[in-house]
C-alpha cells in the first residue's frame, strides 16, 4: 500500500456550521460526528473540524472538481452572494481563472480559510500553464 493522506484537522469557531458550509458548497454528503470532531469526507481523506477559541491562522484547501461540479459550486457561491476571486491574493473579484486550460476560483469559509476549486491540476499542461504554487508569488 502506498502512502496517502488520511485526514487533517482544521480549526473552526463553530465546527458544525463550518462542516455544514463545506458539505453544502461542495455538494458532499453530510458530515459525521466522531468524538469532538465534525468530519467531512472528501474522496479518500477527510477534513476533521474542531472548535477553538484562540485566533485562527487561515489555511488553504484546494479541491479538484469536474466541470459540472465547478458549475454547481459556482452557482451556490453566487446564490449565497459570497465573494470569490480568480487569484489567491483576492485581487480579481468575481472572476475565475483558466490555468492549465481548466477553471478555478477561490472563496472563504466562515473562518477565513481560503477554499479553492479547480478543474485541472496545476502543472498539468495547456495554454494557461503556470507556477504550481501561486501562494509563493508576491
Amino acid at each position: 500500500m502506498g502512502i496517502s493522506l488520511n485526514h487533517t484537522i482544521v480549526v473552526a469557531r463553530d465546527k458544525e456550521k463550518t462542516a455544514t458550509f463545506l458539505t453544502e458548497m461542495l455538494g458532499l454528503p453530510p458530515h459525521k460526528r466522531l468524538g469532538h470532531f465534525a468530519v467531512v469526507s472528501v474522496s479518500e481523506t477527510s477534513l476533521d473540524f474542531v472548535e477553538t477559541d484562540v485566533p485562527i491562522e487561515p489555511r488553504h484547501f484546494a479541491f479538484l472538481v469536474s466541470d459540472g461540479e465547478f458549475d454547481e459550486i459556482l452557482q451556490r457561491i453566487r446564490d449565497r452572494q459570497l465573494p470569490y476571486w480568480a487569484d489567491p491574493f483576492r485581487r480579481e473579484p468575481n472572476n475565475i481563472n483558466t490555468h492549465d486550460d481548466g477553471r478555478g476560483l477561490y472563496f472563504d469559509d466562515p473562518n477565513g480559510h481560503l477554499l479553492e476549486i479547480i478543474t485541472r491540476p496545476y502543472g498539468s499542461g495547456g495554454r494557461g500553464a503556470r507556477n504550481p504554487n501561486p501562494l509563493l508569488l508576491k
